[in-house]
């Protein structure tokens, strides 16, 4: 075994990537970013922004690496050819395929991740009238999993749980293996498996050790939950564009819009909002958002109900694909609307905090904040208000979380 053994982690967002190495103390070493210069739709951005990272790691880390892992949007799906060349732009996960819902009914014999509308099943029957079934569908990270090997064969439990995997059982849907595309889905392996190694052009081209292990990763959530380090009364919170809300929990949990992801030996159930970060960015900037936050009174309530939805369709606390947001009225005070918008924001948190514990997990005595929305001091403590529980903020990026799954490949 090499001596101080390091480890990276490649961490795929809505907006950009970021990668992490760490070494056997979690500590972080190295990690940056880089935003899509087009978006999430686009699997060349995904390319272009891990050569130009990983180019600019120092090679004293590179060579020292034995074990990188992969995170992605969970839902964000590619239709490929047979030796993964994609074909168009995938899907993103929060586009909800409406017209497949009674397909999508008629597959599922009770409620889980994959039977709702939000699913990856409606973005798979689009992609499939759209290419025809002799191609694959592949998620995110599995898609540059497979990039990385140059072998498109596996498909990570986790990110295929919005496609109807049952982490519980092991196994797809009964209904599914009677269906005319169920070769199109990826061969199923656990969280933290060895995948194979680096395909040695792509060792070559990005000046990685030969023997560099693919370890099978997770969903970016999962990703951000593991980079706080939780104890087991903790509950996460990730606020990037959506709000995402985890707990380790004894066993799995059902409901709709709910997921169980088996994360190194535990059970990690969630549910994730199509609000959060992203519709405050539709009506300011970054640096307006500060200076605005900073006029606000975070304990005083705004009277202002609002469902700060960037466009129509819910998928946790509620699964509706038909709500519609409510974005007025809009009072003349841009500090006051911001108010408004985080106030609406903080409520869908403190009703999935409810949700998941009518369903069997208790509440959180702490809850943990990551992404971009966690630096936001005054939302918060517009948060602790509705919420009633109190909130750490934690700075660690989710590619350090993937890159503890790595760990793995040091066993």
């Amino acid at each position: 075994m090499l001596k101080n053994p390091l480890v990276l982690g490649i961490d795929l967002g809505t907006t950009g990537l970021r990668v992490a190495i760490i070494n056997t103390k979690k500590e972080i070493l190295h990690t940056s970013s880089r935003q899509y210069d087009t978006g999430l739709e686009v699997w060349e951005d995904w390319i272009y922004c891990f050569k130009k990272l990983i180019k600019e790691v120092p090679n004293d880390l590179k060579k020292k690496l034995v074990a990188c892992s992969v995170a992605g949007t969970s839902g964000t799906l590619l239709a490929c050819k047979n030796n993964g060349e994609p074909l168009g732009k995938a899907l993103p996960y929060f586009l909800s395929c409406s017209e497949y819902s009674n397909e999508i009914y008629n597959l599922f014999l009770k409620d889980c991740a994959g039977s709702s509308i939000s699913g990856s099943v409606g973005r798979a029957l689009r992609l499939l009238n759209k290419y025809g079934n002799e191609i694959i569908l592949r998620h995110q990270a599995d898609w540059l999993s497979g990039w990385l090997l140059n072998n498109w064969e596996y498909g990570e439990e986790g990110n295929n749980i919005r496609m109807g995997w049952e982490i519980y059982n092991n196994s797809w849907p009964e209904n599914f293996k009677h269906l005319n595309w169920f070769k199109c889905l990826p061969k199923i392996i656990s969280s933290g498996k060895s995948m194979g190694s680096i395909y040695h052009k792509k060792a070559t081209e990005l000046n990685l050790p030969e023997n560099l292990k693919v370890i099978s990763g997770t969903t970016d959530s999962n990703a951000g939950v593991l980079a706080t380090l939780p104890k087991k009364d903790d509950g996460i919170t990730i606020l990037g564009s959506t709000i995402v809300i985890k707990k380790f929990v004894e066993k799995p949990l059902l409901g709709k819009g709910i997921s169980n992801h088996k994360i190194l030996e535990s059970w990690l159930c969630g549910g994730a909002s199509n609000a959060g970060g992203a519709i405050l960015l539709d009506f300011f900037n970054l640096e307006y958002i500060e200076e605005l936050s900073n006029q606000i009174n975070p304990y005083k309530s705004t009277g202002i109900d609002l469902i700060p939805l960037s466009k129509k369709g819910e998928r946790f606390p509620i699964d509706d694909p038909d709500l519609e947001p409510k974005l007025e009225p809009r009072p003349v005070s841009d500090s006051l609307y911001l108010h408004a918008l985080l106030e609406g924001l903080a409520k869908i948190e403190a009703k999935s905090w409810q949700k998941l514990h009518e369903l069997g997990a208790d509440l959180p005595k702490q809850i943990i904040t990551i992404g971009g929305g966690a630096k936001n001091i005054t939302w918060k403590n517009i948060r602790e208000k509705e919420i009633g529980i109190p909130i750490k903020i934690c700075n660690r990026p989710p590619a350090a979380g993937v890159a503890t799954i790595a760990l793995k490949g040091l066993v």
